[in-house]
């Protein structure tokens, strides 16, 4: 998912059509009871909103939910792992053929906002435009498995992906390339929404999609706003997974964030129905902290994305592995969390594994004990050992501009500093970091500073991104040009592995084994904080991900 810069991420706060009150009500905490109705307002810093499900890297929680629906969905609270549960399916997907080959069987009933009714071919059919180069820059872990090579391109010139069979209006069959456990969490994912057949050929398809979901969009302005309504074709009664509270929601899009900031502690008007959309900076949140009404309406993640530093493994000293362990002694993790959010409590804990926590299978470990501050003179020793006494000298570390990366990039290099590694910062726009970082084969920087929230609630979403060596360059996150055969054939076999608890031991050795060879620094298991307004409640974050689930909240009324 969104790597290291701010992720916009969007409502579920979805639709009832319902007005009876009782059972249907959710506590709000102090400000009364959340209520079916309303007008609900997202305040966003990002200028746009990609609604359409081909492009979309959105997870189930955040923003293409509203008006999209797909096969699976997850159940997500305060508290307790996340776990998968059925959307447009009646079920979460029938392996066979030792999970290469998946069904699906779409409930009755289910209709467009349109009032046409949702066809399994309609599935096929959206996953099919994923592949058109026209409709690229979705997440993408089905392409391989349903196309190898990814030799299909697209439906619009009357080919058909023969992977996929729809033997009836209600069934959807994938034949997948290789056996893959995760595939009904894939399932989840925005590519699997429906979209009517023969249509969304347009490029701009996203301004005016065929809802599935709870809400329609009525309008969309680039820049400037949004508004989303009810679709009169959805039920309640059979989508479990949204409760769906306002009715309607607007988006202001292209805000300056300290003025949201502002907007959101002030609590006037309309902004006391308002929610922030973006990450609470590090001055946001001291600023928060000396207002008792704002801190009451702050929500801050149990944890989040994985922060480390990449150590290019393909480049000058750092192809040494001896070299590379010297860096998870120097880094000074506590000095990190204070540039982040400004205390460890509202940054995260220290990150010691690549897996985060909240995912099955996951092993608490350390193969390099330290305080949180580092040990300068561990890391001296080790670089002395590999030759290198007198330290390193010359190093560009990559990292974002934007979203205090800067700083948090200081903190890194003044630890390292103090263990003879000399470092000079680099900070690049977003488009430039993807091209010069992620699209290139070959990197210029020596480090790189980031964070990675899974797409799925599966070990498979933290390793294989960042390890596999299929993801160096093109547009890959593998960003330390981590190259291992051994563990690109132990991904497999983990990917392969249907049962969860199995496949769960096998990530978990795969996390050991990667970190063993240091190709990244952990630091950080980041918390996220969101701030609201006083008439919105039920604001929850489950253990994963890392977001507000915008399924579950609404208006006091």
């Amino acid at each position: 998912m969104k790597r290291g810069q701010k992720l916009a991420v969007g409502l579920t706060a979805a639709v009832t059509l319902l007005t009876a009150c009782g059972a249907n009500d959710t506590p709000a905490g102090p400000g009364g009871t959340v209520k079916p109705g309303g007008e609900l307002l997202l305040l966003n810093d990002a200028p746009s909103i990609t609604w359409d499900p081909a492009k979309s890297s959105n997870l189930v929680v955040t923003t293409l939910g509203l008006i999209h629906r797909r096969l699976t969905s997850w159940d997500v609270a305060p508290g307790k792992d996340t776990t998968i549960v059925p959307d447009l399916a009646t079920d979460t997907g029938r392996p066979s053929d030792g999970g290469k080959t998946w069904t699906f069987t779409l409930k009755d009933g289910l209709k467009y906002a349109d009032g046409t009714p949702i066809r399994s071919e309609d599935v096929k059919w959206g996953l099919e435009r994923s592949f058109a180069p026209a409709f690229s820059g979705g997440l993408a872990y089905h392409k391989d498995l349903l196309s190898p090579g990814l030799a299909y391109k697209g439906p619009f010139e009357g080919k058909e992906l023969d992977t996929i069979q729809t033997p009836d209006a209600k069934t959807i069959v994938f034949h997948l390339a290789r056996a893959y456990g995760d595939f009904n969490w894939v399932a989840s994912t925005p590519a699997f929404s429906p979209v009517p057949k023969g249509k969304g050929a347009e490029a701009n398809y996203g301004d005016h999609p065929v809802a599935s979901g709870p809400y329609q969009l009525q309008n969309y302005q680039r820049g400037k706003s949004a508004k989303l309504v009810r679709n009169p074709n959805w039920s309640r009664d059979e989508d479990k997974t949204r409760l769906a509270y306002a009715d309607t929601v607007d988006f202001e899009l292209g805000q300056d964030t300290s003025v949201i900031s502002k907007r959101l502690i002030d609590d006037t008007g309309k902004d006391r129905a308002a929610f922030g959309m973006s990450f609470a900076s590090p001055a946001e949140l001291a600023q928060i902290q000396g207002n008792a009404s704002a801190k009451s309406r702050l929500v801050t993640s149990e944890s989040g994305a994985l922060a480390y530093l990449s150590l290019n493994t393909q480049r000058g000293n750092l192809t040494n592995p001896k070299v590379r362990q010297a860096f998870q002694y120097a880094v000074d993790k506590a000095a990190y969390q204070v540039a982040s959010a400004g205390s460890a409590q509202l940054a995260g804990d220290v990150a010691t594994t690549l897996i985060t926590p909240g995912l099955q299978g996951r092993e608490q470990y350390d193969l390099y004990p330290a305080p949180p501050s580092g040990d300068p003179a561990k890391a001296k020793q080790l670089l002395a050992d590999a030759g290198f006494p007198n330290g390193l000298d010359g190093l560009v570390l990559a990292t974002h501009n934007e979203n205090g990366y800067p700083e948090k990039a200081a903190a890194i290099q003044a630890a390292l500093a103090r263990a003879n590694i000399k470092v000079t910062i680099k900070p690049l726009d977003d488009d430039t970091y993807t091209s010069e970082v992620d699209t290139k084969g070959l990197s210029d920087f020596d480090l790189t500073l980031t964070s990675w929230q899974p797409d799925i609630p599966s070990a498979n979403a933290n390793i294989q991104p960042l390890f596999q060596s299929t993801e160096i360059g093109n547009g890959g996150y593998n960003e330390s040009r981590y190259s291992n055969p051994d563990v690109d054939k132990l991904i497999g076999e983990a990917q392969a592995t249907v049962d969860p608890a199995e496949a769960g031991k096998k990530w978990a050795a795969l996390d050991r084994k990667i970190l063993a060879d240091s190709p990244v620094v952990p630091l950080i298991y980041t918390r996220n904080s969101f701030l609201h307004g006083s008439q919105v409640g039920g604001v929850q974050i489950g253990r994963f991900p890392a977001y507000v689930d915008y399924r579950k909240f609404g208006l006091v009324q």
